[in-house]
């Protein structure tokens, strides 16, 4: 729908379903649109319209082409929950699919497809089977995607009726979107069966190359994806498949790029020229550079991709590390991935120019970045042996700078440089041992107590700077005990005078008799029994050769490398884990029970759709540092229930634009906070923000808004005494908020912990600031709606026990002139959600009398009696509570809900 068509939304008119069911038996055209239009809206926002199904179905004889759209979306809702309605709309499907009109005949077979009812899926094979062979390509394209959605319904059905053998025939379609569409149908039924059905042949193949060159986005990524689980015969029809896809990695689209991309690394490990090779590398460093001057989220998703491309062929971008330089204004998850492949393209040619980048990250604000940084430096020490000295000596300079993290981080590196390159840098130990005093985290002193273990002949004061750890042994954590244990039994070994002979009986005592670690102990009793029994085995076991360590920068198992790289461009690739660990794969060799709901598939194809490509979300769940980033998904999810209205608008309308464009109903979404800081006022900074309840908690859902220039940091909250005691339960968690970024958070809140004076108020008077900006004051309203607990429901002789029990004086009485109730029974169902309970009702003449209780925390309880005349304006609520100074708030609160 359009803007205009807002009103559609706004029907509190009594009696509403009857006067829509006159309204779609309307004999004019206008006023029978207008009321679909209504019951579409209704439907939209969660009511209850499923009674009207026989009339809106008799709404789908028409010509009018929006008017069908409309009928067809409300018949995908409820076709569901009213099957032996649904049936009643099948001749029309079958008549529709016969019109002269191609798009009326696209619809019906669609939408035909997006109703999952057994009964009727019959009764769709012949409509389907005429679509499949189609004059027109758009009703053939759009049958080819609904083979699909009915393999997932019944699949026996589809292979009977020879649908799987009709696709493949598409695959030689003339038009390349009915190819694209062919294949991406055959891709997701693949998907979903254990037996092949779907395999490139040589004569397939060269109808998905020409049909590329032809198709949309989507198309190209589709086929591009099938071709690439191609295998070529020999090298040379490899080259010849890769050079007629080269061309795409031009396209402006990223999922086409990194398609392609996927598709040539797969087709050139065949490939033997060097020299083609070479020329292909080269070709292929350009696009991936381009995607890197993208927004934020697509960096990011190239970067995990590029992390796996230059593992296995590093000569692609090995002359391009400049545009892996961190810029200052890269968002923290960009700039950690950059460093990753810079460690990984390193090389005695570019190492200076590397080392200058990070020693300055070395210097910034982000405390993780710079930690990052820095393991950076020794990550290439490892790496290049000429230059070990080099990064050594830039580590050196940073310990100088003597920031704290900064430090732990270089010594938790020189002990990996120590272990990879033996005996050869062991003079910078004494600088070393200058920042003894500043350790306090658990990795770095682990490190460091190792360095003083394993050179404890070259530290003359050994045995003090070992001492100086010793006091606190029983607090330490369990990584710093175990190197306190083995290096002083190293120092022992290698001095045995009397004062490592006091510091051993001490930590062998500590790490057997004062500790419930297991492995401490363990490892304290084999030290001990070894000591005591035959010192010189000792020797040879603690102080044996160290085996050299190496270079992990390219630490992914080789098998797991290579079923990353043939899912580039999928959720995979940005994971770093194969599909199965993060997807449950649903085979439709068991045929599903029918009472079982299934997400519906969109025009472009089911769950793994290129519709959820490079700029849908996700959100990746393994790292702290990963945005919420875009990408298509690399294997069917598992079922999900059946998905609502909305999501189901891009299933009948299409997503190719084919159709004529349409007036569509809004999709529901949450409502949005009230505005309570406009940007106006709170200098660039916009503060949106309601009290809410979810899952029995109290939470402030607040929207952050930086409309200012400069990144803002460091929000904190306060709350001034409320009626409700209301305060934060903890700090408020906001990270960096960067300019033209919002961004949303709950922060739990408590009652009744700075309660005002006086009687009781719904103002709520908060004060934010950053770091950036003076403190901002506004206000908000409590609605005590919010706060009535799960457990408010009393039974009805607790309820006249209450009722008879508190004084007459407790009772208070108020008319709320503009509340109508309807339907008791609507009422009471809608007040429930809200924690407003029934208890019971009776007549008194022509008025309803209802009785409901309610909680509030604390445990103060509200009896409640409603009186009223059905369908008139003006109710009267009585309530009796312990507490009769919060009837004004629950007076506020209950009309709001009965609104």
């Amino acid at each position: 729908m359009s803007g205009h068509d807002s009103k559609y939304f706004s029907t509190t008119k009594k009696g509403e379903i009857p006067e829509l069911k006159d309204e779609l038996n309307s004999q004019y055209k206008d006023k029978k649109k207008d009321a679909v239009k209504k019951v579409i809206a209704a439907m939209t926002v969660g009511k209850d319209v499923s009674s009207l199904f026989t009339d809106v179905v008799n709404c789908m004889q028409t010509e009018n082409l929006e008017l069908k759209k409309l009928v067809y979306l409300y018949l995908i809702n409820y076709a569901k929950s009213q099957p032996d309605l649904a049936i009643l709309a099948v001749n029309t499907f079958v008549k529709d699919s016969q019109d002269p009109n191609p798009l009326i005949r696209a619809l019906a077979v669609r939408t035909m497809g997006c109703i999952r009812v057994d009964k009727i899926t019959e009764y769709l094979c012949d409509p389907l089977q005429r679509c499949l062979k189609d004059d027109d390509p758009y009703v053939r394209k759009t049958a080819s995607i609904c083979v699909a959605k009915l393999y997932d319904i019944n699949a026996e059905l589809v292979e009977d009726r020879g649908f799987l053998e009709n696709l493949k025939d598409l695959i030689s379609d003339n038009n390349p979107m009915v190819v694209a569409n062919a294949v991406a149908a055959l891709a997701e039924i693949q998907e979903n069966s254990n037996r092949p059905i779907f395999e490139i042949t040589s004569n397939t193949l060269s109808k998905l190359l020409t049909a590329l060159n032809e198709c949309t986005e989507w198309g190209q990524v589709f086929i591009l994806d099938a071709l690439s689980k191609y295998k070529a015969s020999d090298a040379r029809e490899a080259e010849n498949i890769v050079e007629r896809v080269t061309p795409r990695l031009q396209h402006a689209n990223c999922a086409v790029v990194l398609s392609a991309v996927k598709m040539i690394l797969q087709q050139m490990e065949l490939i033997t020229s060097a020299d083609v090779v070479r020329n292909l590398c080269k070709k292929m460093a350009p696009p991936l550079v381009t995607l890197l001057s993208a927004e934020p989220e697509i960096q990011y998703v190239a970067l995990r991709n590029i992390n796996l491309i230059v593992q296995r062929r590093p000569t692609i971008l090995a002359h391009e590390i400049k545009v892996f330089f961190c810029k200052y204004n890269d968002p923290i998850y960009v700039k950690m991935e950059k460093l990753e492949i810079m460690i990984k393209l390193a090389s005695d040619r570019n190492i200076d120019q590397v080392l200058l980048e990070f020693k300055e990250y070395a210097t910034e604000v982000d405390v993780d970045f710079v930690r990052k940084a820095v393991r950076a430096i020794g990550r290439c020490a490892i790496k290049l042996d000429r230059a070990a000295e080099r990064c050594i000596s830039v580590l050196l300079e940073l310990i100088k700078i003597k920031v704290n993290y900064v430090v732990q981080e270089a010594i938790i590196v020189i002990k990996d440089i120590f272990r990879r390159y033996p005996n050869t840098y062991e003079s910078i130990i004494a600088t070393l041992c200058e920042s003894l005093d500043t350790l306090d985290e658990p990795e770095a002193k682990a490190s460091m107590i190792w360095i003083i273990g394993e050179y404890a002949e070259r530290i003359d004061n050994a045995d003090e700077l070992l001492e100086s750890f010793l006091e606190t042994f029983p607090e330490e954590p369990a990584l710093v005990q175990l190197q306190l244990l083995t290096a002083t039994v190293k120092l022992f070994l290698k001095k045995p005078t009397e004062g490592p002979q006091q510091m051993i009986q001490v930590v062998l005592n500590n790490a057997t008799v004062e500790t419930d670690n297991p492995d401490l102990r363990d490892r304290a009793y084999i030290y001990w029994r070894l000591l005591s029994t035959d010192p010189e085995a000792a020797k040879d076991v603690v102080l044996a050769e160290k085996p050299v360590i190496s270079d992990d920068s390219n630490q992914l198992d080789p098998s797991l490398l290579d079923e990353l790289l043939a899912n580039i461009a999928t959720l995979a690739s940005v994971y770093h884990k194969p599909p199965d660990a993060f997807v449950s794969r649903v085979k439709t060799a068991i045929q599903r029970p029918e009472d079982e709901e299934y997400p519906d598939g969109s025009e472009t194809g089911n769950s793994e759709s290129p519709a959820h490509a490079v700029d849908s979300t996700s959100v990746p769940s393994s790292s702290s540092n990963v945005p919420q980033v875009a990408t298509r998904q690399a294997a069917p999810m598992s079922p999900a229930h059946a998905a609502p209205v909305p999501d189901l608008l891009g299933d009948l309308i299409g997503l190719d634009g084919a159709l004529v464009p349409v007036d569509q109903p809004t999709t529901p979404s949450k409502p949005p906070l009230p505005i309570l800081v406009p940007a106006s006022t709170g200098q660039g900074l916009q503060i949106s923000a309601q009290i809410i309840r979810r899952d029995g908690q109290i939470f402030y859902s607040m929207l952050f808004e930086n409309n200012s220039q400069t990144p803002l940091d460091g929000f904190m909250i306060q709350f001034n005494k409320n009626s409700l005691g209301l305060a934060a339960a903890g700090p408020l968690q906001v990270p960096q908020l960067q300019p033209g970024t919002s961004l949303s958070t709950l922060l739990p809140m408590v009652l009744f912990q700075n309660v005002s004076p006086g009687p009781p108020n719904t103002l709520l008077q908060v004060a934010i600031k950053n770091n950036q900006q003076p403190v901002l004051y506004f206000s908000d309203k409590i609605s005590l709606q919010v706060f009535f607990t799960e457990d408010g429901r009393m039974e009805r002789a607790s309820f006249l026990e209450t009722w008879k029990s508190l004084p007459d004086s407790n009772e208070i009485t108020k008319d709320l002139p503009s509340v109508v109730i309807n339907s008791i029974e609507a009422t009471v169902e809608h007040i429930a959600a809200s924690n407003v309970f029934f208890i019971a009702k009776r007549r008194n003449m022509n008025q309803e009398v209802m009785y409901l209780s309610a909680k509030v925390p604390s445990s103060i309880p509200f009896l409640i009696e409603l009186t009223a005349v059905l369908g008139i304006p003006g109710i009267k609520c009585a309530i009796k509570t312990p507490s009769p100074e919060m009837a004004p708030l629950f007076f506020e609160a209950i009309e709001a809900l009965l609104k």
